[in-house]
């Protein structure tokens, strides 16, 4: 009874894991740590949210068990939010399914469109559920790049000729995470026509919709004529609406995938809590000035964050979306690699960042940091990293970072 499970022989260490239990153990210990880690959203959900929540609680009725695939309501108000900020039109009953949360959305379609042997184009570095939704269910993962140029679509093409069987199932992701990395509506085209004619599906995650900076808005892929015969697209109220925990999201798209998942779906789960549905409605249906107000927000933590850590001497490329930043390490620092500089940043600097190894081979030389704290805070965060550098002989600016 010694051997390990099939299924979890096939999951590497969960490396992230590793500086969240250091964290933790930090913060057990005492310390003031900053958290740069986890995208965690530190602002609350609007009132009326939190209103529609308690009020829908209260009725008798509200407390048995819901849909599976959504309330109508829900499902409804997710085809209103399409049709008003990306002009794509929806059926609620077809083409619309509410997902726990995008990462919960993404594994219940990976269980229900892979076979084992299957193999599925990811990008690497990717979000872990890009890859392990589908490792979990028995399929094969080949790499592809993150940057959207000429080499990501000839390294499509490399994988379509070159492996066997070809592969079936493309998942892409922008805003991107742990990149950051943004693409445009001829993007999306380029790529709807490449899956069309190789028969794949595509699968986008679009969590960070609304997280766009520079008055940028992020496209969807289903803007794109003919998208729906080949895409599926999540996303998810959780950084939208400041409700992580609520564990709410959506697909929506291609009519068969979003049935094979549907239908998935109603043997794993009865569905979200239907006050939690309920009030999922509030926020879409309602006034959305929240939404441009944590998109400012944001944006300003950007701003603060790059010139401050800037003046630490850290020079971190500025994100035009998403709530990170994907930062090279400091130079002088690379041969740590981004895991044990990550233990070192938490140990010295008393900032938690997430190592870019956690997110692929392709992520090291790289962390991932996350603007979940007030201005205040990235400004100490840049003073202890000051500190740190100068610690580590590493030559910072004269000028006091913050």
């Amino acid at each position: 009874m010694s051997e390990e499970f099939y299924r979890i022989k096939r999951l590497p260490p969960y490396v992230i894991a590793e500086v969240n239990a250091m964290r933790a153990a930090a913060r057990a210990g005492g310390e003031d740590i900053i958290d740069l880690g986890m995208g965690n959203p530190d602002l609350p959900p609007p009132d009326h949210v939190i209103e529609k929540l308690c009020e829908v609680a209260r009725k008798p009725d509200a407390h048995g068990y819901s849909q599976s695939k959504g309330i109508p309501g829900l499902r409804r108000a997710q085809a209103n939010y399409y049709g008003r900020r990306f002009g794509v039109e929806l059926d609620p009953e077809t083409e619309v399914v509410v997902t726990m949360g995008s990462k919960e959305g993404l594994a219940s379609l990976a269980t229900a469109i892979t076979a084992p042997g299957d193999v599925v184009l990811a990008p690497n570095p990717s979000y872990p559920i890009h890859t392990f939704g589908f490792i979990i269910a028995g399929a094969t993962i080949r790499a592809v790049p993150t940057t959207p140029d000429d080499a990501y679509f000839e390294s499509l093409e490399r994988a379509m000729n070159f492996t066997v069987p070809r592969p079936s199932i493309l998942v892409v992701n922008y805003p991107s995470n742990p990149t950051a990395e943004t693409v445009d509506l001829a993007f999306y085209e380029r790529l709807v026509a490449w899956a069309r004619e190789n028969k794949v599906w595509i699968l986008s995650d679009l969590a960070y919709s609304e997280l766009y900076f520079d008055g940028k808005p992020t496209p969807s892929i289903l803007q794109v004529k003919g998208a729906k015969d080949v895409a599926v697209e999540f996303t998810s109220l959780s950084k939208t609406y400041s409700m992580a925990g609520w564990r709410i999201g959506f697909a929506v798209g291609n009519r068969q995938l979003i049935a094979a998942m549907s239908r998935v779906k109603s043997y794993l789960d009865y569905g979200a809590f239907t006050p939690i549905q309920a009030a999922a409605c509030a926020a879409l249906n309602g006034p959305q000035d929240i939404v441009e107000k944590n998109r400012l927000l944001y944006h300003k933590r950007r701003d603060v964050m790059v010139e401050s850590f800037a003046r630490a001497g850290w020079e971190i490329p500025s994100p035009r979306a998403s709530m990170f930043a994907w930062a090279p390490l400091p130079p002088a620092l690379a041969h740590l690699g981004s895991l044990e500089f990550s233990k070192q940043l938490l140990t010295h600097a008393k900032v938690a960042v997430a190592p870019g190894v956690g997110y692929g081979e392709n992520g090291e030389g790289f962390v991932r940091i996350a603007m979940v704290e007030n201005e205040q805070r990235l400004r100490q965060a840049a003073r202890n990293v000051k500190k740190y550098l100068q610690s580590m002989g590493v030559n910072t600016p004269a000028a006091n970072a913050g």
